[in-house]
């Protein structure tokens, strides 16, 4: 077990804490075994009924994974890479097909391997500290971790414009799109797990008794906008569509997108169409691993994690720079499936 994760049992809960304050609970290869194996020792224990998700320190639930370790090993030779997304992509796994009750509590920021952890899980709990976003576009990446399974899965085309612009939700937002099932003032979480603990075969009922009333969800006033705007799995005719409307929200969204690359929206917007035809999350899982093994070897990844995390100069030189020269036959390469010793499995 590692000190980045604690875990324990308290009565009839097992509880799972993100341990890495400093680094705002960034999940690292060790943190995703401990999942597992926690879920694992618990699966077959009777007196554990229900399990409890959070942080322990600091004001993020979850900001993501270890980008810095999966660029540097992007740029060898990926082995290192590969075994976190195998790791991570089973831990998603296996809290989405758990049948013992998971509760995440979503306090704070959420965000890329955050949202992987936390939208498997049968309650979904944000507070007003909530900041929920799949912004990896704008180092290169996608979003993975079941992305292509649950934005394709939203309303309208929020699901393609939350990919591509890497847009933070707030906790309202959350619970009105369903990411979330219970919206929670911050101050009342420490009652909502002591309760659970107490009665785990009703936590349903624990969070029912303890929401409160979410403010309104603003992004429901740009609904028609987005479901317009980004009508078209073309990465060009959202372009188009932004530029020909030419207003103030337009304009911006237009100039948001052209900081990200070019390659990885294109990615984007292909995952969450096969998404949504997808049969199984363990064939989305396998579909994403195939696409992050090869993604994290190209250039736009490695360039844009210097760009925004190491440099921090926020100025990624994308190579193909525009989306004209992102060509169908790159992205076909990089929807390549591996050969099947290399493929993903659930384990």
């Amino acid at each position: 077990m590692t000190d980045d994760l604690i875990v324990e049992s308290e009565g009839p809960v097992g509880r799972i804490r993100l341990n890495r304050p400093k680094a705002l609970h960034a999940l690292n290869l060790g943190m995703c075994e401990g999942v597992l194996e926690a879920l694992e020792t618990w699966r077959g224990d009777p007196s554990v009924e229900a399990i409890v998700v959070d942080h322990a320190e600091g004001r993020g639930f979850c900001a993501g994974g270890d980008i810095r370790m999966l660029a540097a090993s992007g740029a060898t030779d990926g082995v290192e890479a590969r075994a976190f997304f195998h790791a991570e992509y089973r831990m998603n796994h296996r809290l989405f097909t758990y049948a013992k009750p998971i509760v995440a509590f979503m306090d704070g920021i959420t965000m890329g391997g955050g949202v992987g952890l936390a939208l498997p899980c049968r309650f979904r709990v944000a507070t007003e500290n909530t900041k929920f976003a799949m912004p990896e576009t704008g180092i290169g990446l996608f979003p993975d971790v079941g992305g292509g399974w649950y934005l394709s899965r939203l309303p309208g085309r929020i699901g393609q414009y939350l990919a591509l612009t890497g847009h933070r939700l707030d906790g309202a937002e959350c619970l009105t799109l369903g990411l979330a099932t219970h919206f929670l003032a911050s101050d009342a979480l420490e009652t909502a797990q002591a309760r659970i603990a107490e009665t785990p075969q009703d936590i349903a009922g624990v969070l029912d008794a303890l929401a409160t009333s979410a403010p309104d969800a603003k992004i429901l006033a740009r609904k028609d906008d987005i479901d317009r705007l980004f009508a078209s799995d073309v990465l060009e005719d959202i372009y188009a569509a932004l530029d020909a409307d030419g207003g103030e929200w337009a304009m911006q969204t237009l100039a948001t997108l052209r900081t990200k690359s070019p390659q990885t929206m294109k990615v984007s917007l292909r995952l969450l169409h096969e998404g949504a035809a997808m049969a199984s999350f363990a064939d989305e899982m396998k579909q994403e691993y195939a696409v992050g093994a090869h993604v994290v070897q190209r250039h736009d990844f490695i360039e844009g994690v210097r760009a925004v995390i190491v440099d921090k100069d926020n100025a990624p030189r994308w190579d193909p720079a525009t989306p004209e020269a992102v060509t169908d036959h790159v992205i076909d390469q990089i929807f390549a499936p591996l050969p099947e010793h290399e493929a993903w499995t659930p384990g």
